[in-house]
């Protein structure tokens, strides 16, 4: 292979052309959950006052250890769930925490239309919402895709452009025969 490999299972000659994932804001349920540890790690020292205020610190210390754990599990599962477009095909990887990891690849001829839905003020105020891709098998909805309207936008220029060279290519190969 001439060209740098992206990711695992990137085949010979396939270019990646567009990377996405998720909005950020996929975890602000993690977010709050992580505030809690430090919080309850503190109630010891405020209902005891003879741990003094290493026993407050210790308290807090492992309440953000704990509520650092929680965030960071999320963030495992945020990060490496992603959405790579290539030349050949639109592969979504979800990952789920550390262990469980599913993957969904559909050849980029079998798409058909793509489109994007922003709904209520939460998504519009931070640039978040649902990419709905229409394929010869289903529907393939992706929530909280963070700037859909982008993201649709360039899916269809690459759909566009990768069918411009697919047709090309059956018109040479029609004309060889």
């Amino acid at each position: 292979m001439t060209g740098k490999k992206y990711f695992d299972d990137q085949h010979d000659g396939e270019e990646m052309l567009l990377l996405f994932r998720r909005h950020p804001v996929v975890m602000r349920k993690a977010l709050i959950f992580s505030m809690i540890p430090p919080l309850l790690g503190t109630l010891p020292a405020t209902f005891r006052p003879e741990l003094g205020l290493s026993g407050f610190f210790i308290g807090l210390g492992i309440g953000i250890l704990i509520g650092g754990a929680v965030l960071f599990y999320k963030w495992i599962s945020w990060y490496f769930s992603v959405f790579i477009v290539t030349n050949e095909r639109f592969i979504q990887v979800t990952q789920s925490g550390l262990f469980s990891k599913g993957v969904v690849d559909i050849a980029i001829d079998q798409i058909q239309m793509v489109n994007y839905q922003i709904d209520g003020l939460q998504e519009t105020l931070l640039g978040f919402g649902t990419l709905s891709v229409q394929t010869q098998v289903g529907e393939l909805s992706i929530h909280n895709v963070h700037k859909p309207a982008k993201i649709q936008k360039e899916l269809t220029t690459i759909l566009r452009s990768e069918t411009k060279v697919s047709l090309a290519e059956a018109q040479e190969d029609e004309q060889e025969e």
